[in-house]
């Protein structure tokens, strides 16, 4: 496709590297960034790129990754609760501020030839340009007042972003048990390295009925209504910092328009209309707890440019587009959602050794198995099986799924030789509910139910359904959900074919027991 002009709508990640990617692949268009904000008023603290959004930078624009890696910091991984903590290698995670981010991608968008204007709200229709990019973000005035379908999901869970001027030796998963209920913060360094000048951005979460104790409804409500629209929520922030003083290492957290929020997950019918196309937060969004939306915005760029330049017009190149890039947002938006699910609920797993916490981490979205996580962590994982089996776990990664099978139980007394069972209990109380959210008001009568066989003489039950995986992973939480809130023996039933999610789930306490099936018969299998 032939392009004159291309106008691009915000100037975050994703519309700079549009715009760059655009200059270089039509040297001769007129390429220009309209940003609303003036230049350095960016807010937030730092940004993480993870290895694979790292490989496609690097196919896509070698230069302008050679800047970002050489001005992040690189970092593993670590949880730390209840005065343990465990460590896991990620060399190729780096965290950037984004301040550095905006400007190194400004500056290789000038290079390239693209025009940067700033402090002016402009709309698609006002422009002269063959395509417009809309990346105006997560609100974007493009996506609601157009024709794309736009549905916007908002969580139960509440979180704030800080920073702090210290730079922590790695990321950091840090659940405290306060007073008031449980506080999460996932703390990454992003720029001085580890030292004095370093700075971490601190995101902390929380569920609502913790945050309500804390008083923090009323602040939120006081910093809404009475504070300038830059302000930050100092009351929480002060006390929020005692509660990660330990993280903080004596450093105060720092705001930068810090508010309670909760997430919203943004979906679209349609991401193009007309010479308009959606890019990044304007077409979709997924949880921080796996997603990146710098990370989308950018590999959104990177396809719709490709699309351009493989297309003979704007209507077939934007099609294109959305057919390659629906599918692989589609799929992290569901890992994403399973991993939002599992955070808003996490205070129900404070019990967990630490290392057993972590394979309930790793493998709550279902994107990393066992197996694998055995391969790269064999020294976190072998310790939380031998916790979970009482035993020394095979050293073979791929045999740890069929030994966690094979370990067995004693519940309320009774010995069971192994942990996939023939003969299940007879009872036990069936719960056949299909769910897609375990903690939803639905699920909620659910456990009602449960709570009322318990109290009735059942020991425990059995949850049955479809065999496709990704049920098979609900069931697995809904499973959790009741032998942690209702008591008794959880047993799942689920296809052979995935034992690994299976044992992953046994290792992580989600279930107590788990029965195979054929995928095809539905029938139990030995």
């Amino acid at each position: 496709m032939q392009v004159r002009r291309v106008a691009v709508l915000g100037g975050g990640p994703g519309g700079l590297y549009a715009a760059r990617l655009v200059k270089l692949a039509y040297p001769a268009c007129d390429v220009v960034v309209y940003e609303q904000g003036e230049p350095g008023s960016t807010f937030g603290f730092g940004v993480g790129l993870a290895a694979g959004t790292q490989r496609n930078l690097e196919a896509a624009d070698p230069d302008t990754l050679h800047d970002l890696v050489s001005a992040g910091c690189h970092h593993d991984m670590t949880m730390q609760v209840g005065g343990h903590t465990v460590h896991v290698r990620n060399d190729r995670l780096i965290g950037i501020a984004r301040t550095e981010l905006l400007a190194i991608l400004q500056r290789h968008a000038e290079k390239a030839g693209v025009t940067l204007e700033f402090g002016a709200r402009r709309s698609a229709d006002e422009l002269d340009a063959d395509v417009v990019v809309a990346a105006d973000g997560v609100s974007s005035a493009t996506r609601e007042n157009g024709p794309f379908g736009g549905h916007i999901e908002v969580g139960r869970g509440l979180y704030l972003w800080c920073g702090a001027d210290v730079g922590l030796d790695d990321a950091v998963f840090a659940p405290v048990a306060t007073e008031h209920g449980v506080f999460v913060t996932h703390a990454y360094p992003y720029s001085g390295g580890r030292s004095s000048e370093g700075r971490s951005t601190f995101l902390i979460e929380t569920d609502e009925r913790s945050w309500r104790r804390a008083g923090f409804d009323a602040t939120t409500d006081a910093t809404t209504t009475a504070t300038p629209a830059d302000a930050s929520d100092e009351t929480s922030l002060t006390y929020l910092q005692e509660v990660f003083a330990e993280q903080l290492q004596g450093h105060p957290l720092i705001g930068n328009r810090t508010r309670w929020l909760r997430f919203r997950t943004v979906r679209c019918d349609r991401w193009s209309s007309g010479r308009t196309v959606l890019l990044g937060d304007a077409a979709h969004t997924a949880h921080f707890s796996i997603g990146s939306g710098t990370k989308l915005a950018m590999e959104d760029a990177i396809a719709l440019v490709d699309a351009l330049r493989t297309e003979a017009d704007a209507a077939t190149a934007f099609a294109r587009y959305e057919d390659v890039r629906r599918p692989a947002v589609e799929r992290l938006q569901e890992l994403a959602r399973r991993s939002q699910l599992w955070w808003e609920s996490f205070p129900s797993r404070m019990h967990l050794p630490v290392e057993r916490l972590m394979v309930a981490y790793m493998s709550r979205a279902g994107n990393v198995s066992l197996e694998r996580f055995a391969t790269t962590s064999p020294d976190v994982v072998a310790t939380a099986l031998a916790q979970y089996g009482g035993a020394d776990p095979p050293p073979d990664p791929a045999a740890v799924a069929d030994w966690v099978l094979d370990r067995p139980l004693v519940h309320d007394g009774r010995p069971f030789p192994r942990r996939r069972v023939d003969r299940p209990s007879p009872n036990l109380a069936s719960v056949e509910d299909v769910l897609t959210d375990p903690w939803d008001a639905t699920a909620d009568a659910v456990v009602a139910r449960a709570r009322r066989a318990r109290d009735a003489g059942a020991c425990g039950f059995r949850l049955t359904g479809p065999p496709d995986r990704s049920a098979v992973l609900t069931r697995l939480d809904l499973a959790e959900r009741i032998r942690t809130e209702v008591g008794g023996l959880a047993l799942v039933e689920a296809p052979a074919l995935l034992r690994d999610d299976l044992a992953a789930a046994l290792v992580s306490s989600r279930t107590d027991l788990v029965v195979l099936t054929d995928e095809e018969t539905g029938q139990e299998t030995p």
